[in-house]
């Protein structure tokens, strides 16, 4: 068993510190990103514990020479205490995750080999971008584009509802592009960012500038530095952004910025892409498993259950219920992750039934990731807390409605309600923009309609009682005190008996 020394050596440094640099290793269908502590197979992370990738690392360094066993104790736990035999079981675990004994020979008396002809890559930019767990599914055609696209573009956008994922998407493109960058890519979360005030010191700490109080001071620093700039989550921080951006293009002219936010930026020279929900089969295309795995929202649902339930198959009387599930999600990648994970304990069938109740059920999120990915509620709390008033006003009541509705036709439902006297083009426009209401195509007046999870989340909302007095008392607020209690109580009514 490995005991921690009581007086850490002076010098003292683990194997993980010797890996930072931006080499990849490949050896076989292998690859080792030594920046990443990750070993892929195919593209797919092989699950590997850490002393285990320590290990590996140090006898990558070289390969065809073997390596005493005390210089591995030594290399692998320079503070601690070690026995042999926790040696031999990282070893042997190192082994099993690569296809046996075939790449580490070992001999008593000489210590252990790694024998496989290995090519090391040419050394990578710098970067900080997170290590993917999973590949990125029925995304392939965008990122092309994208990939062209970034080649001539300073500023792109990429905007979407909650859930469709941008930040997946914008973590693929910074991977691909990552070569480009001499300076390298320099990935930012705004979600930790709670005010425009925070956002200069959060960027100097990320690519590591001098603390500065003004974005032109800031770029200044990166006048003469080429890389990609990446700020994930900038719904809350658009104005703050907007500032940045301009000052980045007149100070720092090799600066390129990729953002993802529910709406754009709207200045100069700016590229938005609308991220699509994953395109979902054609009724026609239900009538065999073999049709309907062509399409993205089920392949990716179906490769997602595997990965949590080994030998799934999916089979012809699973496509009804699976047609359903697909239809409710719109083909969100979040939603359809987050329902493919409840699939083993609750069955297809279990699954649909407690999706009819709502989306609510999608609650059992991915622990690492940031709050608002954690669950399709938590991502669609970010976007609804964010709206105005007057907007959740409108979102709410558009529940009512199941199929689209154009402005004509709305202005005649809301008569005698406190939205009749509303600016209800404006409000549109800014729930389309913000990515919380769909306009669908077509000749004609514009068409709106809320997604099926959306609709399903603010039906939620009026019919649970701690967010009826929510809105209660914010009309209150804003209309005056009972003015909105009759409106409210009429949503409630209605949302009750709406499918």
């Amino acid at each position: 068993m490995e005991k921690d020394a009581q007086t850490p050596k002076t010098g003292c440094s683990s194997a993980a510190n010797r890996m930072n640099n931006p080499h990849t290793v490949s050896f076989g269908p292998y690859t080792f990103h030594r920046q990443q502590r990750l070993v892929s197979k195919a593209g797919l992370p092989v699950p590997l514990g850490g002393r285990a990738l320590d290990i590996l690392a140090v006898l990558l360094e070289t390969p065809g020479q073997f390596v005493a066993k005390d210089t591995l104790l030594a290399r692998v736990w320079p503070c601690s205490v070690v026995e042999e035999n926790n040696l031999r079981v990282h070893i042997a675990a190192l082994r099993r995750a690569l296809d046996g004994q075939r790449y580490i020979l070992n001999e008593p008396a000489r210590g252990y080999c790694f024998v496989a002809p290995s090519t090391a890559a040419s050394a990578r930019p710098w970067h900080n971008l997170a290590a993917r767990l999973s590949p990125m599914l029925g995304r392939d055609e965008l990122l092309g584009a994208l990939v062209r696209r970034l080649s001539g573009q300073r500023l792109i956008m990429l905007t979407g509802c909650a859930g469709v994922g941008k930040s997946t998407l914008a973590l693929a493109l910074a991977e691909r592009v990552l070569p480009r960058y001499r300076d390298g890519v320099g990935w930012v979360d705004l979600a930790t960012v709670h005010a425009p005030s925070q956002l200069l010191r959060h960027l100097a700490a990320t690519l590591n500038l001098q603390p500065c109080s003004s974005a032109h001071a800031l770029c200044e620093q990166l006048a003469a530095r080429h890389l990609l700039l990446v700020l994930d989550g900038a719904d809350v921080l658009l104005g703050a952004c907007r500032h940045l951006v301009r000052v980045l293009h007149e100070k720092a002219p090799q600066v390129t910025v990729l953002l993802t936010s529910r709406e754009a930026l709207q200045v100069p020279g700016e590229w938005v892409q609308r991220v699509p929900r994953l395109a979902l089969p054609a009724p026609s295309a239900w009538g065999s498993v073999e049709q309907a795995m062509v399409y993205p929202a089920v392949h990716v649902f179906v490769a997602r259950v595997r990965a949590g339930q080994q030998g799934f198959v999916l089979r012809p009387q699973d496509l009804a219920p699976l047609r359903d599930i697909c239809r409710r999600l719109d083909g969100i990648p979040l939603a359809l992750e987050l329902a493919a994970a409840q699939v083993e304990a609750l069955g297809l069938r279990g699954l649909q039934a407690q999706l009819q109740q709502g989306v609510q059920v999608l609650t059992r999120g991915r622990r690492t990731a940031i709050e608002r990915h954690r669950s399709l509620t938590a991502a669609l709390d970010w976007s609804y807390e964010r709206l105005s008033l007057p907007q959740r006003w409108l979102f709410l009541q558009l529940a009512l409605f199941k199929m689209a509705v154009t402005l004509p036709l709305l202005s005649e439902l809301v008569a005698g309600t406190e939205l009749e006297h509303a600016d209800l083009s404006y409000l549109l426009t800014r729930l389309a923009a913000t990515s919380m209401l769909t306009v669908e195509p077509g000749p004609g007046p514009a068409r709106y309609r809320l997604l099926n999870s959306l609709r399903s989340y603010a039906l939620a909302h009026l019919r649970d009682p701690v967010q009826v007095a929510r809105l209660q008392q914010g009309y209150g607020h804003y209309l005056g005190p009972f003015s909105g209690r009759p409106f409210v109580l009429q949503l409630v009514e209605q949302a009750a008996h709406a499918e």
